[in-house]
């Protein structure tokens, strides 16, 4: 099996400093978070404005990696099902993915929300949520 290196290009700074804080989903009244990127990828923020709407992926460094499966939302009213089946932060790969909205720009720093991710969450890639950045 093949491995491969993520490189953060950034990291999350927010009020939600862990489990105990943190919605199950951004739109669960998460909070809004800076996103500090790295200085040697400022560049790639060229086009970015306030109101973009963006899918930002984070490494979950915090989840745990050996889970497989698990009653969705921790119901245990629910069916077990595969974390492959789930939203679940446990899981091989523990990427989060968070659809986001950009609120301010302060040189290499985005203020975004609402985005659960904890304090300090490496944020390892953003791509745009509209197809009219393709065009």
């Amino acid at each position: 099996m093949n491995s491969y290196t993520l490189e953060p290009i950034g990291f999350i700074r927010s009020t939600v400093k862990g489990r105990e804080d943190a919605p199950r989903q951004g739109p669960e009244g998460a909070p809004d978070a800076w996103l500090e990127i790295e200085p040697q990828f400022a560049k790639a923020l060229l086009g970015m404005e306030v109101g973009h709407e963006l899918m930002v992926i984070t490494w979950l460094h915090k989840a745990k990696r050996d889970v497989l499966r698990g009653h969705p939302r921790s119901d245990e009213s629910r069916p077990v099902t595969g974390v492959f089946y789930t939203r679940s932060p446990a899981r091989p790969n523990p990427l989060g993915l968070h659809p986001v909205t950009v609120r301010a720009i302060k040189g290499t720093r985005l203020k975004i929300g609402p985005i659960e991710a904890f304090d300090g969450t490496p944020v390892v890639d953003i791509k745009s949520a509209s197809t009219r950045a393709d065009g």
